[in-house]
């Protein structure tokens, strides 16, 4: 169970926190994003933390070095237990967040948070990322394999640039899993949103494009995996949230 982080997405500290009530003990943490956090501030991540969650703050920040490294240090003062930048920012930048984490963490005695590197996010696909010039165009037209290799390549580059940038893990679909962990091998967090299917209830993949099960994810080798609306829309989360665990029962939740 500590492996499902659930995505807090809603519009209000008091929905978020309801839902967190609900699923406590089940929920291996909860994710707060852009959503609630522009709604509530870093109030919101200081409540669930003095309640003993485990906080993921995704704002994947992306900027120049030095602001990124300042949201960092003030993310770790509030107890965030992971949080995320964006790998496409460049190696000095992660390795600003890698270091204001550790100094801020050792300077006030707090237990330092994970930080990952988003790659590409879940609602892109190869023709999104072609149009923004990130991979090349011309794998647009021709085999079906060609376009989603292209997506992988991506992903994959940019997973091994965090690591070298000495981050903790990065946030990639499930689709790309198991090559992102047979690439950067057992230790190195790989989160996975994009979870659809596999127990919870959904209306479908919603804005999401490269999307698996919570059983294919987990197999795969992802370390947590992220799931919002097919389990804070249903209209019993918890009963949803265990659904999902059901199907995977066989895996090892750790």
């Amino acid at each position: 169970m500590d492996q499902l982080l659930i995505a807090l997405d809603v519009e209000s500290a008091a929905k978020a926190l309801a839902l967190a009530d609900a699923l406590r003990g089940i929920a291996g943490g909860f994710k707060i994003g852009s959503r609630l956090f522009t709604a509530e501030g870093p109030s919101i991540a200081r409540a669930l933390v003095d309640k003993g969650d485990r906080v993921f703050l995704d704002l994947k920040f992306h900027d120049i070095p030095n602001t990124v490294a300042q949201a960092v240090a003030a993310a770790t003062w509030f107890g965030v237990w992971m949080l995320n930048v964006h790998a496409s920012g460049g190696k000095t930048m992660m390795e600003a967040a890698r270091d204001a984490a550790r100094e801020a963490a050792t300077r006030d005695g707090l237990q330092r948070p994970l930080v990952i590197a988003v790659t590409v996010l879940t609602s892109m696909n190869a023709q999104a990322l072609a149009e923004t010039g990130s991979i090349a165009a011309g794998h647009e037209s021709g085999h079906e394999s060609a376009p989603a290799s292209s997506v992988l390549d991506r992903v994959i580059r940019l997973a091994r640039l965090a690591e070298a940038s000495g981050l903790d893990g990065v946030v990639a679909s499930p689709q790309e899993t198991a090559a992102l962990r047979s690439t950067c091998g057992a230790t190195f967090s790989i989160v996975t949103p994009g979870i659809r299917g596999g127990g919870a209830q959904s209306g479908g993949k919603d804005d999401q494009e490269r999307t698996m099960s919570a059983r294919e994810a987990i197999a795969a080798g992802a370390s947590y995996i992220v799931v919002g609306r097919p389990i804070i829309a249903a209209p019993d989360p918890r009963a949803a949230a265990e659904a999902l665990i059901r199907n995977g029962q066989h895996l090892t939740w750790r």
